[in-house]
């Protein structure tokens, strides 16, 4: 079991999930209040639209924190699927594979399903979504045979999770994405082999995935 686990971890790291998991690790919520400079700065560089992208995500956590759950997802995921364009990585950042913030996201207005994936999680963090019944899975796309990434809720440890999804826009249950193969899946305090019902088995801490860039610092410094 130790070397399968260690294989996973490998397998893990080598696909650049180690970022993404400390940050998630040593993240926590925070109020999100952008300053008059920084919106002057993202419109400069970006235009207007992309300042007006950002105002409408903090418009959207500050009126949808007294909301049920369930609409808190509804909300969010609404909110990225129709304000975020699907761009491949090695065309919008110039690199094979990169973790975009969820202010870069929005400042670009565009991403990939990691993107989507990242924002939807921290913004529903923001909302006091508990951190144990939200992780970033990756998946297997069937039909388009390639790897993905989804956002997944489980109301409860045993609970069929609900996919939050870029690829179809209506949250389902993972029973109903039969185009969508779990692998594993990890937030800020573990890591899990994946399976459509209930959370899976645990197979670590996320702070096994010891490497990391410098996504987290970006977060932090509001950087885009």
């Amino acid at each position: 079991m130790a070397q399968g686990v260690d294989r996973l971890i490998k397998f893990v790291l080598c696909a650049g999930l180690g970022v993404l998991a400390l940050m998630l690790a040593l993240a926590a919520p925070a109020a999100l209040d952008f300053s008059a400079e920084l919106l002057l700065k993202i419109k400069d560089r970006y235009g207007e639209a992309a300042s007006t992208r950002v105002l409408r995500w903090q418009t959207l956590i500050d009126s949808a924190k007294d909301l049920p759950e369930k609409e808190k997802l509804k909300r969010v995921n609404d909110f990225f699927n129709q304000q975020i364009e699907f761009v491949d990585d090695d065309y919008l950042w110039g690199v094979n594979d990169y973790w975009a913030t969820p202010l870069e996201m929005l400042a670009r207005g565009a991403g990939d399903c990691e993107d989507y994936s990242i924002a939807k999680y921290f913004t529903l963090r923001e909302l006091g979504v508990d951190d144990k019944k939200i992780r970033i899975t990756y998946v297997k796309a069937i039909e388009l045979n390639q790897a993905h990434m989804v956002l997944t809720f489980f109301e409860t440890p045993r609970s069929i999770p609900l996919v939050l999804d870029n690829l179809i826009p209506a949250i389902k249950l993972a029973t109903k994405r039969r185009d969508l193969l779990p692998v594993y899946s990890f937030n800020g305090s573990g890591l899990w082999l994946a399976k459509s019902r209930g959370s899976g088995k645990r197979v670590g801490n996320s702070s096994r995935l010891d490497k990391w860039g410098g996504l987290k610092s970006r977060m932090m410094n509001k950087r885009f």
